[in-house]
């Protein structure tokens, strides 16, 4: 898979060129499925947050949804299960880009292993995946603990298809536990690179080539 891991989203047009080229054709020629299951595990997140993100109702910040796609499907990943996956699977192998919300990263990646969706991403090599915070995190392979709000005394692994950590939303506005003192704590109990990143801020992969793409601050720890 390609990936573009986001920590708000597509919010400027150095992101939104990233993700073009990606695409390798313009984003009104793509089909993308929006997959909102992370928020269901977030305290914070409910009903209607989800339709504010699934119908792009937003004021205060760009969505994913209404970038300009050809079309647009929801995938629910917690109603996976109760599909046969020679239902689903085409949907999925026939997107162009799965634009995956953010929410809580442990509970995204639970139902990732449960609706088998996790085993099914080996196959997508030309699909983009377009991570926003938890969308982006649970693709690392730790999210520490200041993450973990579904089940806070649970392990933080996740799915480990890149080498590196994220931890984002940095420098948020009002979120006085987003700060670079906080993500430098943070960074010192993940091994390895870690990146904190603000909402103007990607980071690309593509072929196992990481490149952080912003017009916003970053910082990368190596510990």
């Amino acid at each position: 898979m390609k990936l573009l891991l986001t920590s708000g989203g597509v919010t400027n047009s150095r992101i939104r060129e990233a993700l073009a080229g990606m695409l390798g054709r313009p984003i009104a020629d793509c089909t993308a499925l929006f997959i909102p299951t992370a928020q269901w595990g977030q305290p914070a997140c409910g009903p209607e947050t989800v339709w504010k993100s699934t119908a792009d109702r937003w004021d205060d910040e760009p969505g994913l949804v209404g970038l300009g796609w050809r079309s647009v499907g929801v995938l629910e990943l917690t109603a996976l299960p109760s599909i046969p996956p020679e239902r689903w699977m085409p949907w999925v192998r026939d997107a162009d880009v799965l634009l995956v919300d953010g929410g809580e990263a442990r509970y995204l990646y639970t139902w990732l292993l449960q609706s088998g969706l996790a085993a099914l991403l080996p196959e997508l090599r030309d699909t983009v995946w377009v991570g926003v915070s938890a969308g982006s995190m649970v693709l690392t392979p730790r999210v520490g603990p200041e993450f973990l709000d579904w089940q806070p005394d649970g392990p933080d692994d996740t799915l480990g298809l890149v080498d590196f950590s994220i931890f984002p939303h940095l420098d948020y506005p009002g979120w006085s536990q987003n700060t670079l003192a906080a993500a430098r704590r943070w960074a010192e109990r993940i091994p390895g690179r870690s990146y904190a990143i603000d909402d103007q801020t990607a980071i690309a992969v593509v072929d196992g080539s990481v490149e952080v793409v912003s017009d916003g601050q970053w910082h990368q720890f190596d510990t």
